[in-house]
C-alpha cells in the first residue's frame, strides 16, 4: 500500500515536473507595439494574409490607441518592439533606452501637411500668421523644415501649441491662417473646403521616417523571429503595392474608415520594401537614409531643447536583421 502509494506519488510529481518544463520551455510571444498610421496598420495585412503565421508565429500585435504611449511602452520594457517615428526615437536613444531601430516601415509620402487658408498660396502670404501645431513634434518639425527651404523662419510666423485635432479644428473655423496636420485632417479640411495644402511630406522624401524599434535584449533573445517578421513585412508590402484596394479594405475597419477613404490615406504613405530597407539603414548620400535623417531631425530637436546632443546612428541603426531577411 505504502508503495503504490509512492508511485502514484512519484507519477503526480513527474506530472508536475513535466508541465512545469513545457511551460518554461513554451516560447513566450514578441509582443509589438502598433498604432494609427498607415505604416503600421499595414501589420494587420500581414496578419490577415497569414504571413506572420508562416514567418513569424510567436509576434503578438498590440494596439495602441494613443501613440505616445506606445513609445513610452517600450521604454519602459513593456512591450518588446514598437512601431515609431524616427524623431520619437532619438530621445530616448539619447537617454540611453538599450534599443536598437531593426527595420523600415515607410517614409510618410503627403500624410503630412502644412494646410492653409484659401487665402493663402504662397510662403511670402504666410509671413505674420498664425500657425496651429503640436510643438515639438512631427508636424512643427516638417513646418520649419518648410519655412526653412523658402527662405524664411519660425521667427516670420506665430506658432501656437494644439493638439492636432484642435489644430485643424481652428483652420476650419477660420480661427488661424495655416495648421501643421496628419491625415485624415488633411482630408477632412479638403473635404470642408477650409484649406490647402501649401507643403507636404511628399516635398521631402527621408524626412520623416516610420520604424521598428526593438530593445537589445530581444534582437539577442529572438534574433530568428524578428528575422521572419522582416520577411512578413516584405511579403506585406508586395501585396499591397499589387493590390492596393484589397489591402485598403483589410486595414480600414482597424481605424474606423471606410475603404475608399483609407485608400487615400495610404497613397501619401511611401511603404519600405527590402530593397529601400537597405537603403534607409545604411551610411551614404540617399535622402531616405536614416544617418541622415537622424542628424537632420536631431538639429531640430536640439533647435527646441528636445535633445542636448545628436546620438551616433552607428549606436542605434542595426541592418542585421534585415539583411538576413533578404537572403
Amino acid at each position: 500500500m505504502v508503495k503504490k502509494a509512492g508511485m502514484i506519488l512519484a507519477g503526480v510529481l513527474a506530472l508536475l515536473f513535466g508541465q512545469l518544463f513545457m511551460v518554461s520551455a513554451a516560447r513566450a510571444d514578441l509582443t509589438m507595439g502598433i498604432s494609427d498610421w498607415p505604416g503600421w496598420v499595414a501589420w494587420y495585412v500581414a496578419q490577415h494574409n497569414g504571413y506572420l503565421k508562416k514567418y513569424a508565429p510567436d509576434v503578438r500585435l498590440v494596439w495602441f490607441p494613443s501613440y505616445m504611449t506606445s513609445v513610452e511602452a517600450l521604454s519602459a520594457g513593456r512591450i518588446d518592439a514598437n512601431c515609431q517615428a524616427l524623431i520619437d526615437t532619438l530621445a530616448p536613444v539619447a537617454k540611453h533606452v538599450p534599443v536598437k531601430v531593426v527595420l523600415v516601415t515607410d517614409n510618410s509620402a503627403g500624410n503630412d501637411a502644412l494646410m492653409v487658408a484659401n487665402t493663402i498660396s504662397s510662403f511670402p502670404a504666410l509671413k505674420g500668421k498664425t500657425i496651429a501645431v503640436e510643438m515639438n513634434s512631427i508636424e512643427e518639425y516638417l513646418d520649419v523644415t518648410a519655412l526653412a527651404r523658402h527662405h524664411m523662419t519660425a521667427k516670420d510666423v506665430h506658432f501656437i501649441n494644439m493638439s492636432t485635432g484642435d489644430a485643424a479644428a481652428a483652420l476650419i473655423t477660420g480661427k488661424v491662417a495655416a495648421a501643421g496636420v496628419w491625415n485624415p485632417w488633411i482630408q477632412r479640411i479638403e473635404a470642408r473646403h477650409a484649406g490647402h495644402p501649401l507643403y507636404t511630406s511628399a516635398s521631402a522624401p527621408g524626412l520623416i521616417p516610420d520604424v521598428v524599434v526593438v530593445r537589445d535584449g530581444v534582437i539577442s533573445r529572438d534574433r530568428k523571429e524578428l528575422i521572419g517578421l522582416a520577411k512578413a513585412w516584405f511579403a506585406t508590402v508586395r501585396f499591397i503595392h499589387a493590390h492596393p484596394a484589397a489591402a485598403a479594405a483589410i486595414m480600414a475597419p482597424h481605424v474606423h474608415l471606410s475603404p475608399r477613404v483609407y485608400a487615400e490615406g495610404l497613397a501619401g504613405t511611401r511603404l519600405f520594401g527590402a530593397r529601400l530597407n537597405s537603403e534607409a539603414l545604411a551610411p551614404g548620400h540617399s535622402p531616405v537614409s536614416l544617418y541622415n535623417s537622424t542628424v537632420a531631425t536631431g538639429i531640430f530637436l536640439k533647435d527646441v531643447h528636445m535633445l542636448t546632443a545628436i546620438p551616433d546612428g552607428h549606436s542605434f541603426i542595426d541592418d542585421a536583421i534585415v539583411m538576413a531577411a533578404r537572403h
